[in-house]
């Protein structure tokens, strides 16, 4: 994502001051591990910045509409992120005694020199955290058939009865074909 640059002017001089931030981002895709989305309408967000006294507090809302790849199935799977946006921007670096003992849990940036805060990460960060590790094109997605490849939301391909119907004498399950469940031996005389 492109530096989303906002610069903190004197609206918000004074512990408390806060102004409102909509915005859209033209952003058309993102990756999150092995997955690649589309995101054809861009992200929007709606924000309000607050004078924390040692910071700028960003909270809000952010908005997306994403198009990936179904898991299951291979077809193209929609859905809609709302992620909630929350990053402090300190502005000044705290001391090494205030941070805490273990500086790998302080969670916040820095104002910039100039003045200014990126939204970028924070917003990127939202869309990430709202994002499922699994994408399905629809809940009760069927997937494809280990077999024959076939997509079964379309249909029974039938390779499931007739693996049923006539066992792979290769699978090391075949031997479970005489296996005694009720008691009786079918082999008795």
């Amino acid at each position: 994502m492109e530096p989303q640059i906002v610069s903190i002017d004197d609206r918000l001089t004074n512990p408390g001051d806060t102004i409102p931030l909509v915005g859209h981002i033209d952003q058309g895709s993102y990756s999150l591990g092995e997955h690649d989305f589309e995101l054809p309408q861009g992200i929007d967000y709606d924000l309000m910045l607050t004078n924390a006294g040692e910071g700028i507090l960003a909270t809000g809302i952010l908005t997306a509409h994403v198009v990936g790849t179904c898991d299951r199935c291979l077809e193209e799977a929609c859905f809609d992120v709302s992620g909630e946006v929350d990053e402090y921007y300190l502005f000044e670096m705290p001391e090494a005694d205030e941070q805490g003992e273990d500086e790998d849990d302080v969670d916040f940036s820095l104002v910039g020199d100039d003045d200014t805060i990126d939204l970028a990460p924070a917003l990127m960060s939202a869309l990430i955290m709202e994002t499922p590790y699994v994408v399905l094109c629809r809940e009760d997605c069927a997937g494809l058939c280990p077999t024959c490849g076939a997509n079964l939301n379309e249909g029974d391909c039938g390779c499931a009865a007739k693996a049923a119907s006539e066992p792979d004498p290769m699978s090391p399950f075949a031997a479970l074909k005489d296996l005694d469940v009720d008691g009786s031996d079918p082999h008795a005389e």
